[in-house]
């Protein structure tokens, strides 16, 4: 089970400095991929019929595949994971063309997961109907596969249409995709179209569940578990070294590929105090 990282996103800054130090010392620990979370607007709480979420305008995340583009260049084995993209608000060709680029400058380093959301506030301000979101991400995964291989597309589709072109440059490999969420429509899209599963839940009979049925899906549908992959989450608050080794074999146990260590909301810290507390969970696992 490879062990990566969650970047501390509210707790990070903004300094280009800052950033830098993070994702080399991160390396320099052996750490094999990084994790940023995504969102384009935060609602501001103070409105008509007020917002309760767990997150609003006052919380800050970087936008993934732009901070992505500057830690590809000041790394070299880093993987660069979203965790996941709201694909649904975004422009399904101009994502394949950022992504596209970033692998390309990476040297392959990028997996793309991708979610539908369920905030209506992001997806009014970005001007995308929230209605029918699971549907519009299926066929934005098959607009974009066919445009990181195909020299001129024509495609028609419920919610595209590409009328004989493409993009170039493109990506001398495959980009992976795999898929974030738990609801039973979302499974079965994953276990269809994705190369791995995102949850966001404890290795517990639920997790398991969702594995069972995600195994029976590709079964279903020809496709191999063998190289399918799953990325699990752990959390520094709250923890202790048994806690954090449990959990770990757990997931292991259930068939997790990789496992992400979110080191913000634990208490203030500075880009050393995240690193420390990635080198504490690294020496519980080890």
């Amino acid at each position: 089970m490879e062990i990566g990282a969650v970047l501390p996103h509210n707790e990070i800054g903004t300094d280009p400095g800052a950033i830098k130090a993070y994702a080399q010392g991160l390396e320099g620990l052996g750490i094999s991929h990084l994790l940023i979370y995504d969102h384009v607007l935060g609602a501001d709480p103070d409105r008509p019929g007020g917002f309760r979420g767990p997150y609003d305008k006052d919380i800050a995340f970087h936008e993934p595949l732009t901070t992505f583009a500057f830690i590809a260049a000041v790394t070299s084995r880093l993987e660069m994971v979203t965790t996941i993209l709201i694909l649904p608000q975004r422009q399904t060709v101009l994502v394949a063309k950022q992504a596209a680029e970033l692998a390309i400058l990476s040297d392959n380093r990028f997996r793309m997961g991708v979610g539908t959301g369920w905030n209506r506030v992001e997806y009014t301000g970005l001007n995308v109907p929230f209605e029918r979101r699971g549907a519009r991400q299926a066929e934005q995964v098959e607009v974009m596969r066919k445009l990181w291989q195909e020299d001129s597309l024509d495609f028609s589709g419920e919610f595209h249409r590409i009328d004989k072109a493409s993009i170039n440059p493109r990506p001398s490999t495959p980009i992976p995709v795999w898929f974030g969420g738990a609801a039973p429509a979302l499974l079965k899209r994953c276990a269809e179209l994705g190369d791995g599963w995102m949850p966001l839940m404890g290795a517990n009979d639920a997790a398991r569940e969702c594995i069972d049925t995600l195994q029976a899906h590709r079964a279903k549908c020809g496709r191999s578990w063998d190289d399918f992959g799953i990325q699990a989450q752990a959390q520094y608050a709250g923890g202790n070294p048994d806690r954090w080794a449990t959990h770990a074999q757990k997931w292991q146990d259930l068939g997790a590929t990789h496992m992400a260590l979110a080191t913000h909301n634990a208490g203030p810290a500075d880009v050393d105090g995240h690193l420390q507390r990635i080198s504490e969970y690294l020496s519980a696992l080890a």
